[in-house]
């Protein structure tokens, strides 16, 4: 049994959607003996954590947005394709290099993730996407994987959860934080490119 799973005999967890999502949200997954991520809910243009995700740059907090084509009447998550409006593929590696080139693991971990985005194209689905870069995740966390299991189908059973602020795991050490302060929330890049192969203790 993983360390990281206190439930050993709990239900499967269902999850909400998001685009590389704070640490507590794998720190909630991890802690159930499987957790998926369900993308079969009815697509809502307010719903922008799907794909979006909130690093720290040199002023502070930072929201990226990955663009997403507008989908037809009725699609689901699921259905969701990239955009490739504002050159994103070549602007949010730039950004991330540019929050995260000086933190301690940035270069160990950076070839995970740059390359999965600056070859997303248009036609690539956000679950797909999102599924991608969780995979490096799980494989830098050592989290099972069963940790999170993205899917189109609606889930036959398992309780429902979101992760809120107060699931925010820290505090940890960040290369800003003697001008911010701690900054919880932030995306799991943020603990990962900060602490690297310790990220994973910090979930527990």
């Amino acid at each position: 049994m993983h360390p990281l799973v206190t439930r050993p005999d709990g239900p499967t967890l269902i999850l909400p959607p998001r685009l590389l999502p704070p640490a507590s949200y794998y720190r909630v997954a991890a802690s159930f003996p499987r957790a998926v991520v369900d993308w079969s809910g009815r697509f809502d243009r307010t719903v922008k954590s799907t794909h979006r995700f909130e690093i720290a740059d040199t002023r502070g907090r930072l929201m990226l947005t990955v663009p997403i084509a507008k989908p037809c009447q009725g699609a689901t998550w699921a259905d969701v394709t990239l955009s490739d409006h504002g050159r994103w593929q070549e602007t949010l590696p730039t950004a991330l290099e540019s929050a995260y080139g000086r933190t301690p693991f940035y270069e160990f971990y950076a070839d995970r993730f740059i390359p999965l985005i600056s070859a997303a194209g248009s036609a690539m689905r956000l679950i797909d996407f999102a599924s991608a870069l969780d995979a490096q995740v799980r494989d830098i966390l050592t989290l099972p994987d069963d940790t999170l299991v993205h899917t189109a189908t609606p889930p036959s059973d398992g309780v429902r959860l979101s992760v809120s602020c107060d699931d925010a795991v820290g505090p940890y050490w960040q290369v800003r934080q003697s001008r911010f302060g701690f900054l919880p929330g932030l995306s799991i890049l943020d603990l990962i490119f900060n602490l690297g192969p310790e990220a994973a203790l910090a979930l527990r």
